[in-house]
C-alpha cells in the first residue's frame, strides 16, 4: 500500500499509476494547486484515481496539504483507514516560484520551504511510526539536481537540499528498522519546467550561465519516465538500498555520490586558531588548488 503526494499531475501522477500497475493500492494525495502553490482543486487527484481504477487497480484520493502538519497526519490516517496498512511513502509534492534572491518575498520562502521541505518532513514524521509498527517499509523522497547544480531560485534549491539531508539522516536513523529511505532527483517536462528554455536564455544573457552548461543539460522527456526507479525502490528488490540519491528521467538513471571531504590541512590543536596570514598562503596551494573557479556552477 502506497501514498504518493503531489500525485495529481506530472511526475507524481506517473509514480502513482506505475505503483498501482505493480500491484500497490494507492492514496493519491494532491491539493490541486497551481505550480506556484496558488489555488486548490480536487479534480487532479480524482482523475488519477479514476485512471487507476479503470486499469483494475485500487486507489483513493486525498486533498490535504502536506505543508499542514495535521494535514500530513490525515494523509497517513487515510491510508490506514482505507487499506489497513502503509508500506510505501513517496514524497513528491512540491511547488516552485522562479525569481532572483532580491525578488523573493517572505511568502515565497514560506510557501516553497513549507511544501517542499516541511511537507516531506511532516509526512515522514507521521508515516514512520506506522512503518515501525508494521516491521518495515519504504520512503522515497523527491529532491532536485538544484541541490547539486544550482540554477538560481535559492529558496527552491535550499528546500530540495534539505530533502537530500533529511534522506541521509533518516536512512541512518532507520537502518536497523527495515525501513529504507532514498531520494530521486528527477528531470522531466512538467508545469514547473515548461518554460525552462526561456529561463536558461535569460540566465545566459545575464552572464550567470554559460551556453556550454545550457547545452549540456539533459533534455526533459515525458514525466512518467521517472516512475520506474520509484517502483524499483518500493519493491523487495531494493530492500538493501538506503541513503541513496538517484538522478532519473528520460532514458537515464544515475546515482549521486555522497558528499565527501576532498582536501584537508592540519595544524597542532594546541597551537590555537589558524593565523590569517598562514591561511592566505596555504589555502590557495592546498585545499583550493583547483577551485579558483567553479565550472560545475557556471
Amino acid at each position: 500500500m502506497a501514498i504518493v503526494t503531489g500525485a495529481g499531475r506530472g511526475i507524481g501522477r506517473g509514480e502513482a499509476i506505475a505503483l498501482a500497475a505493480a500491484g500497490a493500492k494507492v492514496v493519491v494525495n494532491d491539493l490541486g494547486v497551481d505550480a506556484d502553490g496558488g489555488g486548490a482543486a480536487s479534480g487532479p487527484a480524482d482523475e488519477v484515481v479514476d485512471v487507476i481504477r479503470a486499469q483494475g487497480g485500487d486507489a483513493v484520493a486525498s486533498y490535504e496539504s502536506v505543508a499542514d502538519w495535521a494535514g500530513a497526519g490525515r494523509v497517513v490516517a487515510r491510508a490506514v483507514e482505507a487499506f489497513g496498512r502503509l508500506d510505501v511513502l513517496v514524497n513528491n509534492a512540491a511547488v516552485v516560484r522562479q525569481h532572483k534572491i532580491e525578488d523573493a518575498t517572505e511568502e515565497d520562502f514560506d510557501v516553497m520551504v513549507g511544501v517542499n521541505l516541511k511537507g516531506t518532513f511532516a509526512m515522514c514524521r507521521h508515516a514512520i511510526p506506522v512503518l515501525r509498527r508494521q516491521g518495515g517499509g519504504r520512503i522515497i523522497n523527491t529532491s532536485s539536481n538544484q541541490w547539486a547544480a544550482p540554477l538560481g531560485n535559492a529558496e527552491y534549491a535550499l528546500s530540495k537540499g534539505g530533502v537530500t539531508s533529511l534522506t541521509y539522516a533518516l536512512a541512518w536513523e532507520l537502518q536497523n528498522e527495515n525501513i529504507t529511505v532514498n531520494a530521486v532527483a528527477p528531470f522531466a517536462l512538467t508545469r514547473m519546467t515548461a518554460d525552462q528554455a526561456e529561463r536558461d536564455a535569460a540566465r545566459i544573457a545575464e552572464g550567470v550561465m554559460s551556453e556550454r552548461r545550457a547545452k549540456a543539460k539533459e533534455p526533459r522527456a515525458e514525466a512518467g519516465l521517472v516512475a520506474p526507479i520509484v517502483v524499483y525502490l518500493a519493491s523487495d528488490h531494493a530492500a538493501g538500498v538506503t541513503g541513496r540519491v538517484f538522478r532519473a528521467g528520460g532514458a537515464k538513471i544515475g546515482m549521486y555520490s555522497h558528499p565527501v571531504e576532498t582536501r584537508t590541512i592540519f595544524r597542532e590543536e594546541n597551537a590555537g586558531p589558524w593565523p590569517h596570514d598562514e591561511l592566505v598562503d596555504l589555502l590557495p596551494r592546498t585545499v583550493l588548488v583547483s577551485d579558483t573557479k567553479a565550472p560545475h556552477i557556471v
